[in-house]
């Protein structure tokens, strides 16, 4: 091997640094670029329609009428109480991915006062979160110990299949909610409609068949005075 001087050493070790140095630098840049920023423009706080209702009703009775919605429509309810209800339902849209909604329904008194008279009202706040997951391999590789070598790799491997979140939303579509909200006034005006609505003409019972009439009687002439020969 030919004799290379020090300083034609460094001159070749340059380049390839500097060479290396910029790779780095565009990942870097490239990695910044990647980046995305969340777009907010959605919350313009202008509307109020899409998760709040308005109810002429008490906290626990709206909350109790959201409890059986979602019961209806086989959510497993997590928390229920006078002012707040939470539910869970699963969901499999593919093979390999799950995705789960946690709905959840604050019920708040608002209290005006109108003429003279106060009047009540509540408001029910509802919030459906998605959570989507996915499943991924992860590899295990398989050591053996040994007390004067230490570890010793052997050369086969295994692999498990792990669900992990891979992306979670807050529902926004107003349609969604609507069928909820409509779903939630059904089982709050159960009894109280049922009360003022007309009941039904039961039918009336056949009248009772007379008693069968009693023969004429019979009568037997009774002289008032005897017979004078």
């Amino acid at each position: 091997m030919p004799f290379m001087h020090p300083m034609h050493f460094r001159s070749i070790r340059a380049p390839v640094l500097w060479l290396g140095l910029s790779s780095a630098l565009v990942l870097a840049g490239c990695g910044g670029v990647v980046q995305r920023k969340v777009n907010y423009e959605p919350e313009a706080f202008g509307s109020t329609t899409t998760h709040t209702r308005d109810y002429q009703a008490t906290e626990a009775e709206t909350c109790e009428a959201a409890r059986r919605a979602l019961l209806s429509q086989g959510y497993m309810i997590t928390a229920a109480n006078a002012d707040l209800v939470t539910g869970r339902k699963s969901f499999q849209p593919a093979a390999e991915v799950h995705v789960e909604v946690e709905f959840r329904v604050v019920c708040a008194r608002e209290s005006t006062r109108g003429g003279g008279k106060a009047s009540k009202n509540t408001v029910a706040f509802a919030t459906a979160l998605q959570d989507r997951y996915g499943i991924k391999k992860v590899n295990n590789s398989a050591s053996l110990g040994v007390g004067a070598i230490g570890s010793l790799s052997l050369p086969f491997s295994g692999s498990d299949d792990a669900m992990v979140k891979v992306a979670s939303e807050t529902l926004t579509d107003e349609r969604f909610y609507d069928r909820f909200f409509a779903l939630l006034d059904r089982f709050l005006e159960g009894p109280e409609d049922e009360a003022d609505a007309p009941q039904e003409e039961k039918p009336e019972k056949p009248a009772a068949a007379p008693l069968p009439a009693e023969g004429p009687a019979t009568t037997y002439p009774v002289n008032s005075s005897p017979n004078r020969g």
